[in-house]
């Protein structure tokens, strides 16, 4: 289920964060969809990824999966070799990261050209980004406009990494636009099926769950089922 948003909270965010509870959860391929779903509610969508790691020069990142998938250009910010978080990663090749003020006026450039930007996190909501420790979180309290979606396992200890992201945005004050199930299974179980009315039923809801198995879509298929996947996101991005 998909519960209204709280009251001054129901008008669309120019920048939607994509974070998830842990890593491998499925936020590239949810970025993707939330890509997708925008686009097919007429909005001019781009997403970003500040840092991507564990993947060498010329090798296809995340944004290149979310090109494939939408045909939407995306952008990418630094890019490090190990597959390990994005400050370790960068200590190991001596690079400088970025800083938040460099992120936020990345993001800023490209919500002046479209009507929606979404801003793929590496790893969970307190993984640092930058040389000062900033996180993924403190970009989204930075950007202005912004909402955060939360993508969540289905399986087993999924509700305890979620409520832990959920009070990290609520103690800073980010705005929560609602979680999606990263990889629902075609036969869940029935910890899956509780989880997922569990997770319906927190005030911000569940905006939808994309199947397992979803990157096997051409870019048209993809396209055409996303806003089915995440109907809770289909109802709020046609929101003016």
């Amino acid at each position: 289920m998909t519960e209204p948003l709280p009251a001054g909270q129901a008008r669309r965010p120019r920048v939607l964060v994509v974070t998830g509870t842990d890593t491998d959860v499925g936020k590239t391929v949810v970025t993707a969809a939330v890509v997708a779903t925008a686009r097919a509610a007429g909005l001019g969508v781009t997403a970003y990824k500040p840092t991507q790691t564990g993947v060498a020069p010329g090798e296809p990142g995340d944004m290149a999966e979310v090109e494939r998938l939408t045909g939407v250009t995306t952008v990418e910010g630094v890019r490090l070799r190990a597959p390990m978080a994005p400050r370790p990663a960068a200590a190991l090749e001596h690079a400088v990261l970025p800083t938040l003020a460099e992120h936020v006026a990345r993001v800023a450039h490209l919500a002046a050209g479209h009507d929606l930007v979404v801003v793929e996190g590496a790893g969970g909501l307190l993984v640092e980004l930058t040389d000062d420790g900033e996180t993924l979180a403190d970009l989204a309290a930075a950007v202005p406009d912004s909402g955060v979606v939360v993508v969540a396992r289905s399986a087993l200890g999924t509700l305890n990494h979620t409520m832990l992201t959920r009070e990290a945005l609520s103690h800073r004050g980010v705005r929560q636009l609602g979680i999606v199930i990263g990889a629902w299974p075609e036969h869940p179980d029935v910890i899956e099926t509780t989880n997922r009315d569990y997770l319906g039923a927190l005030p911000e809801g569940l905006l939808g769950a994309v199947p397992l198995g979803a990157p096997q879509h051409d870019a048209p298929a993809f396209g055409a089922a996303a806003p089915g996947w995440l109907p809770g996101l289909a109802q709020r991005l046609g929101t003016p």
